[in-house]
């Protein structure tokens, strides 16, 4: 087991001991291994969907505690396959990113129509697949940040996938459309049988201002949980609040002082809290993205993964700090966030 005091080193005792008093712990839906039959037992999903979301909790070394560790490869479109891949070439075949999730214990694998569907006959019987349906490319020049459908929720349905994933850029201009065209292919799936998980997005220039970057405030990515439930995703993805007050400083849209004097503070949990509570009160599960690939990316990985459980999300989603590594070090560094969720030591705050 990865020894996580280690890792956090000064900042043991502030993620380790800190209690959430902004939103009390005992208010949430938290995870576990009953989390179908205790919380989703009133919500209206087809019994077909609630297997295949239980066939996810059930597998990897995560299987039976209500958490998720997801291995998703979708960046050769976004990133280009080139950015994504030189450090690790290998993974140009999509043979390896299924070995990846494997050996790694995931809990499943999300990645294109196209890596999935080339090793779906041998894999989709062995790792749940999650099939990412739209996807930001970035060939066109200049470039023009939009989601654009890729794949359709049939094509998932025909492949074994158990479930589809999907990006909408809440703030962008573009946003609205992305809203109907994502509802819509939620509806098709949860009558498939199939669960649905958004990448719930804020993005727009305006929200980077020379001061901060509101794309990880706590306020508007929160908001971005609240329609991600809304329009039936049944996890969502969400990039970790590293700050707060995106609205006030933005000075758009509508938001409540409450907000920011009673239900967070400064402190990373509480941030991370406020988006948990916005995913209604942890009815829908929340992971979190691991991020971009840098030098420190183990302690980076367990600090995410330690924020997410103790503010009472579900788990964490993490790619290019695993795939861009030797396949060992991959493997070690995704034991390493699931070690997190093992350890009995790191509680919900």
């Amino acid at each position: 087991m990865t020894s996580i005091t280690t890792i956090l080193k000064d900042e043991t005792d502030k993620l380790l001991n800190h209690v959430c008093k902004s939103i009390p712990k005992e208010t949430l839906h938290l995870p576990g291994p009953d989390f179908v039959d205790r919380v989703l037992i009133d919500n209206n999903r087809k019994p077909s969907v609630l297997r295949n979301l239980q066939a996810l909790y059930n597998h990897g070394r995560l299987a039976g505690t209500g958490y998720l560790s997801l291995l998703p490869v979708d960046q050769g479109v976004e990133h280009s396959a080139g950015a994504s891949f030189a450090p690790n070439p290998k993974f140009f075949d999509p043979q390896e990113i299924a070995q990846l999730a494997i050996e790694g214990g995931c809990n499943g694998v999300a990645s294109t129509l196209g890596v999935l569907g080339s090793i779906a006959r041998k894999y989709a019987h062995k790792i749940p697949m999650i099939l990412k349906i739209n996807h930001n490319e970035l060939l066109t020049y200049p470039n023009h940040y939009d989601q654009t459908i890729f794949a359709s929720v049939d094509q998932a349905f025909d492949m074994g996938a158990c479930a589809v994933g999907a990006t909408v850029f809440f703030g962008s201009a573009e946003s609205r459309r992305q809203i109907q065209e994502i509802t819509e292919a939620f509806e098709h799936a949860h009558d498939l049988g199939m669960v649905t998980i958004l990448w719930a997005y804020t993005r727009n220039a305006a929200f980077k201002t020379a001061e901060k970057d509101y794309h990880v405030s706590a306020d508007l990515t929160g908001q971005a949980n609240h329609l991600a439930a809304t329009i039936g995703a049944d996890i969502i993805k969400q990039k970790m609040a590293v700050n707060n007050g995106g609205y006030t400083a933005l000075k758009f849209g509508k938001t409540s002082p409450g907000v920011y004097d009673e239900l967070t503070t400064d402190h990373p949990i509480d941030l991370v809290r406020y988006q948990v509570a916005n995913c209604y009160m942890g009815r829908i599960g929340m992971i979190n993205s691991g991020g971009e690939s840098g030098s420190d990316d183990l302690h980076q990985a367990v600090r995410t993964a330690v924020i997410n459980k103790r503010a009472g999300g579900m788990g964490l989603i993490s790619g290019r700090k695993a795939f861009q590594k030797p396949f060992a070090e991959g493997i070690k560094l995704l034991n390493a966030i699931q070690d997190v969720y093992l350890s009995e030591e790191v509680t919900v705050a």
